[in-house]
């Protein structure tokens, strides 16, 4: 065994390399933020986090959520991550990464080690570079001329490549650190420290000695002289594994050294099911001890000794050993920045290795599922689909008692926890079931022709008809808070459009989401679809759900606005159907009716003031100040105990105004009201436009022509005249229920039903038509006429 720790050597190398590592690390965009800084170790002069880290080692972590609890983690860089796509050099960029992303769990407390390849490819880049030069040399000094033949570069043994790469490679790596004021250290080994058990505890001891004093080791195989691996000793037992490459010396040092979480970083995004690249190739999400029968390996990477079936024993190796395992891509370029980071952090990132099998599906699994039976639903007659929905409705009023217990225990255990605006929505009743029982069966009478509906026929030509027709969009995934009323209405929109259905609702409202399900699942088990809505229960984070591109067709988040936003956000390739905000205003206008506009503001911002179309913004006009109007406005709003802000406009014209309102687009969700003072309409439209959300906004006037003016040029999902904000809802519009409210102006917006979850597509039907004939030449003239279309049913 070769133990150096680099604190000096190369420096010529080092002071040519400086500055692009400094370059390279400080446009990094990852940093530690000061705001979350815990506390500050004296020797190091960049802040960094640190976290409370403990665990016994002893059985590896059952789910990704846990690894986050990792403190001592090993990552092993393969030989395609660390070198150059011409296997002659290294990826400088790639590794400037990955050691930033080192220092940064490395200051956050954890103990770091890595196993890195390379020595090879930067030792063939200086030993090339330096026959080169002595052949250019000798054909100087041989030729009478300046020209230069051709010059043939011999094969280069790696052993003699190691040797001349180690030492660059390891100044390399102590340049890096250095950026982040960590030290490194190197440790090359063979299979013989391994086996010695005098050298194997020196080994050992080293690395616990580096790791308290928080250096980095850096362990490599000792290629300049390691020799062959034995025979028939891989794999024996969780003492025994023969170190052939770096992916067998990584699992040895993890169970070695007791360490929780081992990263190999390889040029694939984790294992497949069958070779990467395949057409029917899944990458599998979590690997069990005994899959390995099922999964056909591919061959190995374009450089390095080990292939997937090497990671994949090493890996198994490791987990028996009580190390956790990811195996992830390295190498991509829009993850490589952080990669190891996301791991740590549970997201889903590689395939995981786990010996804990879940109890049901996975939501991939899951998906699957969903689709196979939304695609059976859809083929389903309207009135069976029906009877699902009024089977549904009987079930919500004939197993009250069992919703009431289960919701009473999620309000129980929320109690103390959640906000009283998340309590109230959390809550079931009597009177609620039944309002949901009476809107299912409205949904049931308005399905009975929403799939396969014809919206248009076109006569092409003569035998060659067109036709668009309504479709189910698919598979649905619908993520909601504390709102388990929202999931026997979410179902029955499903079921009516025959689309499948992915729920994830909030962990608050788990024991009635649960019941609930299984109420639906029930209710579609009567026409043997019971698969096409489907409960995610596993610990699946939202970000990852948003990343089932292949899966899910459309998301529809119910919740608060900053929910709506993380998924947004996270939501990569699905479309997301929603609102981030509800700043829904009340403008009053001077010719309002004092007991109107009274009633009007009192139900938009006191009925249900959680409500996403509760009113948050009252703008008054400037001639109702100090009138009866305005001060009954006020002393209603004083007796319901709302807090009111002002905007600048109206704290102006004020001696002892309230307090002024921090921003005029605000969604307070609570007895808070915002109220600004308007000169005319015009301006009312106006400051909607610059400050609402396009959601909900009202007048409240009793001339007709100033509020025609303003429906038509108020650029909002609803807008309404003398009703309140609180209308905005589906049931109330008579669609039966809603998914929720849009506000894109793409497909649905609004209150979104029925209708607003069903797309199109085409038939034609002809006989034997090619486009040749309808060409200049051709025999068919293109006729284009408009069909008769089929009467919608509306009873």
């Amino acid at each position: 065994m070769l133990s150096q720790v680099y604190c000096s050597g190369f420096q010529a190398f080092r002071q040519r390399l400086l500055p692009w590592v400094q370059s390279t690390a400080l446009s990094r965009s990852h940093r530690v933020q000061p705001s979350a800084i815990r506390h500050v170790r004296s020797w190091s002069n960049i802040p960094f986090i640190t976290v409370p880290l403990s665990r016994t080692h002893g059985k590896s972590f059952a789910h990704r959520s846990e690894l986050k609890h990792a403190k001592r983690i090993v990552v092993k860089l393969g030989s395609a991550v660390v070198t150059r796509g011409d296997e002659c050099g290294l990826a400088l960029g790639r590794l400037a990464s990955i050691v930033e992303q080192v220092s940064v769990l490395q200051n956050q407390g954890r103990e770091m080690m890595l196993v890195t390849s390379g020595a090879v490819a930067f030792g063939k880049q200086r030993l090339r570079h330096e026959i080169l030069l002595s052949q250019s040399v000798r054909q100087a000094l041989h030729s009478g001329q300046n020209q230069l033949k051709e010059m043939a570069i011999p094969v280069l043994e790696a052993r003699a490549c190691a040797a001349a790469g180690q030492s660059g490679l390891m100044a390399l790596y102590e340049a890096m650190f250095t950026q982040y004021s960590i030290c490194a250290a190197q440790i090359l080994v063979t299979n013989l420290d391994f086996h010695d058990e005098q050298k194997r505890r020196n080994l050992n001891g080293t690395l616990h000695e580096l790791l308290r004093m928080n250096i980095v080791p850096i362990v490599n195989t000792n290629d300049a002289v390691v020799p062959p691996a034995e025979p028939n000793s891989d794999l024996q037992g969780v003492n025994v594994i023969s170190v052939k490459d770096n992916d067998s010396l990584a699992a040895r040092l993890a169970v070695e050294m007791k360490t929780d979480l081992l990263i190999v970083l390889s040029d694939v995004e984790g294992l497949f099911d069958s070779p990467p690249g395949s057409d029917d190739a899944k990458l599998i999400d979590i690997f069990y001890p005994g899959d390995q029968q099922s999964v056909t390996f591919g061959t190995k990477s374009r450089v390095g000794m080990g292939g997937m079936e090497a990671k994949v024993k090493a890996a198994l190796w490791a987990l028996q050993g009580g190390t956790s395992v990811v195996i992830a891509n390295g190498t991509h370029p829009k993850v490589s920045g952080h990669v190891i980071t996301d791991i740590v952090e549970g997201k889903k990132v590689g395939t995981f290795f786990s010996e804990v099998k879940p109890a049901g599906p996975t939501v991939e699994q899951q998906g699957e599922m969903a689709r196979a039976g939304g695609r059976m639903l859809a083929t389903l007659e309207p009135e069976q689909r029906a009877e699902i929905i009024h089977h549904l409705a009987d079930l919500l009023t004939d197993q009250r008692d069992e919703i009431l217990l289960a919701n009473k225990k999620d309000l129980e255990e929320a109690e103390g926890r959640l906000a009283a605006p998340l309590l109230k929505r959390l809550s079931l009743s009597t009177s609620k079931l039944n309002s949901l029982a009476i809107g299912l069966r409205q949904i049931a009478a308005s399905s009975q022709d929403s799939v396969g509906r014809v919206l248009r026929r076109t006569r092409i030509a003569k035998n060659l008809e067109l036709e668009q027709v309504t479709v189910p969009i698919g598979v649905l995934l619908v993520i909601f808070e504390s709102r388990p009323d929202c999931l026997p209405q979410v179902a029955a929109l499903a079921i009516a459009s025959g689309n499948g259905l992915l729920l994830k609702g909030g962990k608050e409202a788990t024991h009635s989401n649960r019941i609930l399900h299984l109420l639906a699942q029930e209710a579609l088990s009567i026409h043997g679809v019971k698969e096409a809505i489907q409960l995610v229960n596993t610990r699946e984070e939202v970000e990852d759900l948003c990343r089932l591109d292949k899966m899910i067709d459309l998301i529809i988040p119910r919740g608060s606005s900053q929910l709506v936003r993380d998924i947004q956000k996270a939501a990569k390739g699905i479309p997301v159907m929603g609102h981030s905000e509800g700043i829904c205003h009340m403008y009053v206008d001077s010719e309002a009716s004092v007991d109107k506009a009274t009633r009007l503001v009192r139900d938009s911002k006191c009925e249900y003031p959680a409500a996403c179309n509760a009113l948050e913004t009252l703008l008054i006009h400037r001639d109702l100040l100090r009138t009866p109007l305005f001060d009954q406005i006020i002393d209603m709003l004083r007796v319901e105990q709302v807090k009111i802000h002002a905007g600048p406009k109206f704290a102006s014209y004020l001696t002892f105004s309230p307090s002024e309102v921090k921003s005029l687009r605000t969604e307070y969700g609570d007895l808070e009201l915002c109220i600004e003072v308007v000169d005319s309409v015009q301006e009312a439209i106006d400051h909607i436009h610059k400050y609402g959300s396009s959601h909900t906004d009202v007048i409240v006037t009793e001339n007709e022509k100033t509020a025609e003016f303003f429906l038509q040029h108020v650029d909002s999902a609803c807008v309404f005249w003398n009703a309140s904000t609180r209308f905005s809802d589906g049931y109330r519009f008579g669609l039966g229920a809603e998914v929720g409210i849009s506000t894109s102006r793409i497909h649905a917006r609004g209150p979104v039903g029925l209708e607003g979850l069903l797309t199109t597509k085409w038939l034609l039907r002809g006989q034997d038509h090619v486009v040749s004939d309808f060409s200049e030449h051709g025999s068919l003239k293109y006729l284009h006429e408009n069909l008769p279309v089929p009467q919608r049913n509306t009873n």
